[in-house]
């Protein structure tokens, strides 16, 4: 698994990809935040990162995909991923490796905007003036909201050898399980059923933790989902001996 997490950074950080999905991802999020006059936290008037992390999710949507529609596509087109299986290595350790591998590019394009806190933090009247429970929560949601569109963006990859037809149905499944069943909900007759609907959704979830509260269930929501997917993409993948 380590060799194949290894091999994976290491192509994404001698490629294009990752510098261009990292500067993309900061330099339109700084633009939202500092910026463009319906987001700016400075026309606002509010010590918060609420553009960050309302809009962020809507970034990931197209960039995860982007750095994961390579993932077996590529290789599966190309004829490599058939020399990589005849490695001592199990299937759990390809896909285990590829998604560590594409979670910590996610990872790193978000730590940056770190600095985005601080100076909000500063700008706060009095300084400090910001609700840092609710940023820790909701970094934490975008981290794991990341982990699950990996996931998905693996999957995707795993089912077809064109990157395009990769990326585009990452991207679909992605907006579909972020806010697909908050849009379903509103056609429940009752209250009760359109709660259970929210439930199935990533964005209930996502919005639980933007408050600050760490819940288990909130927790074991986003790994069960990135567990099914990535236990999907084991299952494509396998399916090649059958």
């Amino acid at each position: 698994m380590i060799q194949v997490f290894a091999k994976e950074f290491n192509s994404f950080l001698n490629s294009l990809i990752a510098y261009i999905v990292i500067a993309v991802f900061l330099v339109g999020i700084g633009l939202l935040i500092w910026v463009f006059p319906e987001t700016s936290v400075l026309d606002y008037g509010y010590a918060d990162l609420d553009t960050l992390f309302s809009l962020g999710p809507y970034v990931f949507v197209f960039l995860i995909p982007a750095i994961t529609m390579k993932s077996f596509a590529e290789e599966r087109k190309i004829g490599t991923l058939e020399l990589l299986l005849t490695k001592p290595l199990t299937d759990w350790d390809v896909v285990i490796g590829k998604f560590l591998a594409s979670f910590l590019l996610t990872v790193v394009a978000i730590l940056p905007t770190v600095v985005y806190y601080f100076s909000i933090y500063q700008l706060g009247e009095p300084v400090g003036n910001i609700d840092t429970p609710g940023v820790i929560g909701s970094y934490i949601g975008l981290i794991l909201l990341g982990g699950v569109f990996c996931a998905v963006g693996i999957f995707a990859s795993s089912i077809t050898n064109n990157q395009i037809v990769s990326f585009v149905l990452a991207a679909f499944l992605c907006i579909t399980i972020y806010s697909g069943f908050e849009s379903l909900s509103s056609l429940a007759s009752t209250g009760t059923l359109a709660l259970s609907i929210k439930e199935f959704g990533i964005l209930y979830h996502y919005e639980s933790l933007s408050r600050g509260l760490i819940d288990s269930r909130d927790l074991f929501y986003f790994i069960s989902v990135a567990g099914i997917l990535i236990v999907g993409t084991k299952t494509v993948l396998s399916s090649r001996q059958w």
